[in-house]
């Protein structure tokens, strides 16, 4: 398992330096700054990878770009219009440079509209510390009356929708418009800039996408890109929906074991893979996690280690992200089923056994408290999660542990 850490670039308030200290071994990156849909070329490439190669004295930090995330699908793609073809002809040429530059794990995903959701960016918790949290109730709330979506309403159980009618009834307009941003934020690069008409403006160009035919997309795209991926020796690795349920009547293709497994064996190729994110899948109570990395491990080619912890045992529930070993999700379970598709790669003799992971999002402590950093990426957080993992790593990859077949 290489331990690696998400950088956002020389804009992110967490430095080279910091990743240094914190002991990773790799790095996972994007060109944020490249809009989506055009082409990320050579040059672009080798300044992230030089960025990521110098410490702030100058002294060379080691460190290298291992895993693209995200290199982003555009919307065109996902709905088949305007100009998807080019835009997938981009792709495939940023593929080539990517590979060209020794980049050879690249994460994207295939949610519509919306690339995450949350409704609460700094929820406090009893410590003190700070996380994100999914409130179904306030979601309702956004989505029935503060978004308006003519259908919302039958979208959500009845005794739902009149907790949402009051507690949108008891918020002022600083909660409304705080509510809207945190929801908001999730869509890619628009933090600061979308409104709510433009986000019922994408919710219209999605109004006859269907499950079944967005899932046709996605297969698709793959049929294209997968094809280039294996000849390059690249490995593309799909991220699941987040959270992993219907939202703003949009579809979800990739939110269950069975949605991963079908799309696995439409585009039956090992440059088509998955990113097994144990926070994001974990939202859901019918997702057995480790069961999943025992059974699709070989198609595994990026792991996003966090944990949630669910409010309910409903598919559709609010929850908050706990500590890496506090959740819903037995952790030490999913290590265990890692490291055994690691030993059963390694006696293949494949040259990928190793699966890059990193810590996904972490609570703010400490002086994160004070940073004002991208949410979910605090510097301490993430260290105190990358250090329980690599203590469960170590101790299960210890001679005198013996790990069940």
């Amino acid at each position: 398992m290489k331990q690696t850490w998400r950088w956002f670039g020389p804009h992110d308030h967490v430095s080279v330096d910091d990743m240094m200290q914190a002991g990773v071994e790799g790095v996972v990156s994007a060109l944020h700054h490249v809009p989506t849909g055009e082409v990320w070329t050579s040059g672009e490439i080798a300044a992230r990878q030089q960025a990521i190669g110098r410490m702030k004295d100058g002294q060379a930090s080691g460190l290298r770009w291992d895993v693209v995330e995200s290199l982003p699908v555009s919307e065109d793609i996902k709905k088949q219009r305007g100009n998807w073809r080019a835009h997938i002809d981009n792709y495939k040429t940023s593929l080539e440079n990517l590979a060209a530059a020794g980049i050879e794990v690249i994460c994207y995903n295939f949610m519509p509209v919306l690339d995450w959701t949350r409704t609460q960016l700094h929820w406090r918790l009893p410590n003190g510390a700070t996380c994100m949290r999914y409130d179904f109730v306030d979601f309702a709330a956004f989505d029935i009356f503060i978004l308006a979506r003519p259908e919302a309403a039958a979208d959500f159980p009845d005794e739902v929708v009149e907790q949402a009618r009051q507690r949108h009834a008891a918020m002022t307009a600083p909660d409304k418009e705080m509510l809207a941003r945190n929801v908001v934020f999730g869509l890619p690069g628009a933090a600061d800039n979308f409104t709510l008409a433009d986000v019922k403006a994408h919710l219209a160009d999605y109004r006859d996408v269907s499950a079944e035919r967005l899932r046709k997309h996605l297969i698709d795209f793959l049929s294209e890109v997968a094809p280039i991926a294996e000849r390059l020796g690249l490995r593309l690795c799909c991220h699941p929906d987040d959270p992993p349920f219907a939202l703003l009547g949009l579809p979800r293709i990739m939110s269950t074991e069975a949605d991963y497994a079908a799309v696995m064996a439409a585009v039956d190729s090992p440059a088509s893979g998955i990113t097994l994110c144990t926070g994001s899948l974990g939202a859901r109570p019918d997702n057995d996690l480790p069961g999943m990395m025992q059974r699709l491990g070989k198609r595994v080619h990026f792991l996003h280690l966090r944990n949630v912890k669910r409010e309910s045992n409903d598919i559709r529930c609010s929850f908050y992200e706990a500590e890496h070993l506090g959740g819903d999700t037995d952790m030490v379970a999913v290590i265990a089923a890692i490291l055994r598709e690691e030993r059963r790669r390694k006696t293949e003799g494949r040259t990928d056994w190793s699966i890059p992971f990193r810590p996904d999002h972490g609570h703010d402590i400490l002086d994160d408290l004070n940073r004002s950093g991208q949410p979910g990426y605090p510097a301490i957080g993430r260290l105190k999660g990358l250090a329980e993992l690599r203590g469960i790593f170590t101790a299960l990859s210890h001679p005198s542990v013996s790990l069940p077949a």
